[in-house]
């Protein structure tokens, strides 16, 4: 399994976020993990990728545990947060070489012209990342997510802000990505869920309420609406 989560709790102070939450995603699967604001899903995302502790439970990616060994689990995995930090003076491919140079890799220049070119950013590359419409943006913090050639990617709201033709692209391109790589997504957009994901799963009130394949699920949009309504 590329993702392993056993009885995961987080707490702030005397609030639970997240409540005895466990599941697992294999090797090239696409999963939607949805769920109402504050139902503990980004918070969730943020301990898969190492960013926040967890209060207690295991989570491992790769079979690697995250707790005990952050940085090699931060290589393996690609993470878009839904609100995606960037450095607006810096240089579209200025900033990917920088990213590259972080992960310390090999011929950088080659892996940013590859990227640049699979997020289509050729067009941008030579802009200032302040300049850019929030689509682009979204486009570079995906280049940024996948530069290394993660074998996990976690991506919080990944299309927000992109126009009609630019959704079509980016969801073909997670779509594809998703041959190869394991996929977590999070997106409040159930066409989306239905075009490039495989199966769901549902958080609510920091527990799993729902894991299921998408073809088992007659009315996607009704069925989230029925779990979460209260």
């Amino acid at each position: 399994m590329s993702v392993e989560i056993q009885n995961l709790y987080k707490h702030y102070g005397e609030q639970e976020a997240v409540s005895d939450v466990s599941f697992s995603v294999p090797d090239g699967q696409i999963t939607a993990f949805l769920g109402p604001n504050g139902a503990g899903k980004s918070t969730t995302m943020k301990i898969i990728t190492g960013y926040i502790p967890a209060s207690s439970g295991e989570v491992k990616v790769c079979d690697l545990i995250v707790s005990t060994e952050n940085l090699e689990t931060r290589k393996k995995i690609g993470y878009l947060p839904e609100h995606n930090p960037l450095y607006d003076e810096m240089y579209v491919r200025e900033y990917l070489e920088f990213v590259g140079g972080i992960y310390k890799l090999s011929d950088i220049s080659s892996k940013v012209d590859d990227v640049i070119n699979r997020v289509g950013l050729s067009l941008e590359k030579h802009k200032k990342i302040g300049a850019l419409s929030k689509g682009y943006k979204q486009r570079v913090g995906l280049a940024q997510a996948i530069i290394h050639n993660p074998e996990v990617l976690i991506l919080d709201e990944p299309t927000s802000g992109l126009d009609p033709n630019q959704l079509v692209e980016i969801r073909t391109l997670i779509k594809n990505i998703g041959k190869e790589k394991t996929v977590i997504l999070s997106t409040h957009i159930m066409q989306e869920v239905e075009a490039i994901c495989d199966r769901i799963i549902i958080i609510n009130k920091g527990k799993i309420v729902a894991d299921k394949l998408i073809n088992e699920i007659e009315n996607l949009e009704n069925y989230f609406k029925e779990l979460t309504k209260n």
